[in-house]
């Protein structure tokens, strides 16, 4: 793990992590209000139990969380799930006119300021999976020039 992404990993992690922590323990009105947030953004959830929902949430979170604490995935796997669960937050402010000053105005109201933060999440995290992929592709070429070079010199 590299030191620049340290701060991003543990800031992230704990608070996905714990946000997951806290919905393994969800009461049904709670369970039902997170499901009723996600369904009206994205129909496909709408026939899903809002219990069995909130469960799967969680365990997303907790995993995504805890990947990001403990380095032992690959860092493009983590940085494209963070970068995906990120985008999908920011996909239900967007879906959620509730949360936005008006028709056409997509900055948050009260009620949004808690979700358009995930904004930028999804920056921090696209800029993580970049970082990640750029990384690979570098040591990809540098091991690709070395055996070239090896087999020119033979």
């Amino acid at each position: 793990m590299k030191l620049r992404h340290l701060p991003l990993r543990l800031g992230a992690g704990a608070y996905i992590l714990n946000s997951g922590l806290d919905k393994l323990s969800a009461s049904d009105d709670a369970a039902s209000g997170y499901h009723g947030m996600a369904a009206g953004a994205f129909p496909v959830f709408k026939d899903v139990d809002p219990k069995t929902f909130t469960t799967v949430l969680a365990g997303t979170e907790v995993a995504l969380g805890a990947s990001l604490l403990v380095p032992v995935l690959p860092r493009t796997v983590v940085a494209a799930g963070f970068t995906a669960f990120s985008a999908g937050l920011v996909g239900l402010y967007l879906r959620t006119p509730s949360l936005h000053r008006g028709p056409g105005d997509y900055r948050p109201n009260a009620d949004g300021i808690g979700v358009a933060k995930d904004v930028i999440m999804l920056g921090a995290a696209a800029s993580y999976l970049l970082d990640a992929l750029g990384s690979k592709a570098k040591k990809s070429a540098k091991k690709a020039s070395k055996k070239a070079s090896k087999a020119l010199h033979h």
